[in-house]
């Protein structure tokens, strides 16, 4: 049964929080224990590895957004229609997502480093497989099922092994590992790109291929994983969390998040081709914005140890969704292009960056990996559709004008949710406006931090007027 009160203890030694169950829903079985996150030490080698493994997965994925431009310019499959090829950068999202439940799964029966081990012979079957290709279709098995398989075998574990070592710098750690991802989409988008003009698209792929096999199977030996000797009925999926409505409000911030960022990921090259850019601009363009990314997580991730996690990850959203309608729509040159693409990939990437701490918040350590599956299943929708509906809107219209204000408002849509969820946090919790919500180091003196709250929990405040001060007042949540 999911518990929406429970109680956080306090290390008077170390002067620091230790995880147990404050407000994060009580696990479903019994775990053993493996003791506090140690806020370091072996964990900066799981986050460095995880940073790799991310860049040569998740980085391969965005640069997905050269692939499409080329086969969009070149029409390189007869016959196959603009939807199509945005379709097969979406598949491999959808079968990332929809592999989650498995990839959790797996991680507890085999064990960490056997799931990563297959998802590493997937991605390589995969880019091996597509460079064979001669009709759409196979594309749709090879760069999108198979790809996404691999790459959810690959992210999913990782993803709930950093935020195990952390607690005050747990959004740092999570930042850093997906900074890797936004390298990997800079880095790869130029050599990509490069190699496509030099050697062809299917040599290109090979290539990826040999690179993504020996770097990510050496980086899966530094991983590991502090829950492994863990014992227990936990399930994989536990639905009782979508009871509990800040989680909720966390699935409805990470879909329309995703709404608007892909389409930021997989348009811009196009995007740049349709203002008069060659495909070297294009590239370059799409590479910024990873380039971007690189610099803006880690970034993000700092600040929200120390301003508060809902705090910025709210402010960098609603900041996207800005920079979208502002300087996006008026970017008809390539100076303006490149100033959007580092804008934007500054924030745009935070959710990336803040969605691991913020479930981490949210729920027991122990459940994370469960609270993360349901929320990647959730993101399956919104994913595969975020690219398909670009273009749709393109096509309508015959300009990124829509696209431009349709990604805007999504971030904004999610920057609300989060405002929502901040409000909600302060009247629950009935904190000070100097509280910081989540793992921190605290005063000796402080005692039990969960009798403190229960001591002086203010009444519940009912009016919607007392709702919304809530949400915009000062304090780091």
């Amino acid at each position: 049964m999911c518990k929406s009160i429970s109680a956080r203890k306090i290390d008077n030694n170390k002067g620091r929080s230790s995880d147990s169950s404050m407000n994060r829903g009580a696990p479903c079985g019994d775990v053993q224990d493996p003791g506090p996150p140690p806020d370091g030490g072996y964990g900066w080698v799981c986050t460095a590895a995880a940073a790799t493994i991310n860049m040569h997965s998740w980085g391969f994925n965005s640069a997905y957004a050269v692939f499409l431009a080329h086969y969009l310019a070149n029409d390189t499959f007869p016959g196959a229609t603009r939807l199509q090829y945005a379709f097969v950068g979406s598949l491999s999202l959808t079968f990332l997502y929809l592999v989650s439940p498995i990839a959790t799964y797996s991680t507890r029966k085999l064990g960490i480093r056997p799931t990563m081990i297959i998802g590493v012979i997937f991605e390589t079957a995969s880019l091996v497989a597509a460079s064979f290709a001669t009709q759409i279709w196979h594309l749709f098995l090879t760069q999108g099922l198979l790809f996404g398989i691999g790459l959810g075998l690959l992210f999913i574990p990782t993803a709930a092994v950093v935020p195990q070592w952390f607690t005050t710098k747990r959004s740092l750690a999570s930042g850093i590992s997906l900074a890797g991802a936004g390298l990997g989409g800079g880095v790869y988008s130029l050599s990509a790109s490069a190699m496509i003009r030099s050697l062809g698209i299917f040599w290109a792929f090979r290539i990826l291929a040999i690179i993504a096999f020996v770097v990510n199977s050496s980086c899966i030996i530094l991983i590991k994983d502090r829950y492994k000797n863990t014992k227990g009925s936990r399930s994989t999926i536990d639905i009782c969390l979508f009871k509990r409505l800040d989680y909720s409000l966390l699935i409805a911030f990470s879909g329309f998040t995703m709404l608007g960022y892909f389409i930021l990921i997989f348009s811009l090259a196009n995007f740049a081709n349709s203002i008069g850019l060659d495909s070297s601009q294009a590239a370059t363009v799409s590479a910024v914005f990873n380039f971007a990314q690189a610099v803006g997580r880690p970034i993000i991730g700092y600040f929200s140890d120390s301003l508060g996690r809902i705090n910025m990850a709210g402010s960098t959203t609603f900041l996207a969704g800005l920079i979208s309608l502002a300087i996006w729509i008026p970017s008809k040159t390539y100076g303006v292009s490149l100033f959007f693409a580092v804008s934007s990939g500054l924030v745009a990437g935070n959710f990336w960056a803040t969605i691991g701490p913020l479930v981490a918040e949210v729920l027991d350590l122990g459940d994370v990996p469960s609270g993360l599956s349901l929320l990647w299943l959730s993101l399956a929708i919104p994913s595969t559709f975020s690219e398909p509906i670009a273009l749709k809107i393109v096509d309508g219209t015959g300009s990124y004008l829509g696209t431009e204000v349709f990604t805007g408002m999504m971030y904004i849509a999610a920057a609300a949710c989060l405002g929502v969820l901040r409000g909600l946090v302060i009247q629950q919790r009935g904190a000070g406006p100097d509280s910081f919500i989540g793992p921190q180091e605290y005063s000796e003196s402080t005692g039990d931090r969960a009798a403190a709250l229960t001591s002086t929990l203010p009444e519940p405040r009912s009016s919607a007027t007392a709702f919304v001060k809530s949400c915009f007042s000062p304090g780091r949540y």
